[in-house]
């Protein structure tokens, strides 16, 4: 592995620590789980969910997750799958608004917590929190988090689940801004050192839904890491998506960038006019009270669309989706079928 230097470079870290930056000083705890306004989700709720507190005993690693199941599915049809990765100080928890619309939806979604950079960070010395965030930010850091998905994968497909099925041949790995970076890393984006590649890629996952994506190491060429991803890819960010900490500035243009260097032929960018960074998560009124909960729902859409697409051939929503979002888009692009 690279030396400490290095290694804090590896995952730009200063774009990592979006945490710090985009929630405030409020994020010394954890924003409690919310339920989505309403217009955001069906009624009645037509899902379950359930916690998982797995252990990796080959890392010494704990992975807890937490499973949303469409209750109106098929109980002899396998369903599709999401597995979804938080951003940084996040948890199982966090972006339920999306677990829940994707099982409401016939998508179960499976929401994994990265315990070196989950919600603890916020907790504990007020003075230490700098090192905490570095740490979390680190590389080892990152390939743990990428190692994560793949393990809790690796648990649900070999739980009984009460007679539930996963269709292997629908998964999808998903991520918002931290969690986005590991979502990329686990769908092909190319990760190397000298004389060493790092093999993360994992081959069941068949597309990647990614929120806020920071480009990775921080250098300008994102095309040449981002180039190995051609999996199916929906990129999703806002002309507010803005990240700015002491010493670091990052545009929404970089999310855009991301999209542009992505090697998938078939993939989709919205960019909401407004917005911010954490609008894409749980938390209500950022990037505006009356905005927050239309991009949520936007967004919602747009992810189960996009996935009905890829997965089933079903493109009618995907097609009509700028259309009938077209008051929020500031810009919308697609290539593939």
């Amino acid at each position: 592995m690279s030396s400490a230097p290095q290694s804090r470079r590896w995952i730009a870290a200063a774009i990592l620590l979006v945490g710090l930056a985009v929630i405030g000083p409020s994020a010394r705890a954890e924003t409690p789980t919310l339920e989505p306004a309403a217009s955001m989700r069906p009624a009645p709720a037509a899902h379950e969910s359930s916690d998982f507190d797995w252990f990796d005993d080959s890392r010494g690693r704990e992975v807890p997750a937490r499973l949303y199941w469409p209750l109106l599915a098929d109980a002899e049809q396998p369903v599709p799958l999401v597995v979804f990765s938080h951003g940084i100080g996040g948890s199982r928890r966090g972006y339920s608004y999306l677990g829940r619309y994707f099982a409401d939806h016939g998508i179960a979604s499976l929401h994994v917590q990265h315990v070196g950079s989950d919600r603890t960070l916020w907790r504990g010395n007020p003075f230490g929190l700098v090192g905490r965030l570095w740490d979390a930010a680190s590389e080892a850091e990152a390939l743990a988090r990428a190692r994560d998905l793949s393990f809790a994968l690796d648990q649900l497909l070999d739980q009984a689940l009460q007679g539930r099925q996963i269709d292997r041949d629908r998964i999808a790995a998903a991520g918002h801004s931290y969690g986005a970076n590991t979502a990329m890393l686990v769908t092909g984006a190319n990760v190397s050192r000298p004389g060493q590649a790092l093999s993360l890629r994992d081959t069941r996952f068949r597309a990647a839904l990614l929120l806020s994506a920071p480009p990775f190491y921080g250098e300008a060429d994102v095309q040449r890491i981002l180039g190995a991803l051609t999996l199916p890819t929906l990129h999703v960010t806002a002309t507010d998506d803005v990240i700015r900490i002491p010493g670091y500035y990052s545009p929404s243009a970089d999310r855009v960038a991301v999209f542009e260097a992505a090697g998938s032929a078939r993939k989709a960018l919205a960019v909401f006019d407004g917005g911010s960074h954490s609008v894409f998560t749980d938390r209500v009124g950022t990037g505006g009270v009356q905005l927050n909960p239309r991009i949520k729902a936007a967004t919602q859409s747009l992810a189960v669309a996009f996935l009905r697409s890829v997965f089933d051939g079903q493109d009618e929503a995907l097609q009509s989706w700028p259309l009938r979002h077209r008051e929020l888009i500031a810009q919308w692009v697609r290539h593939g079928p």
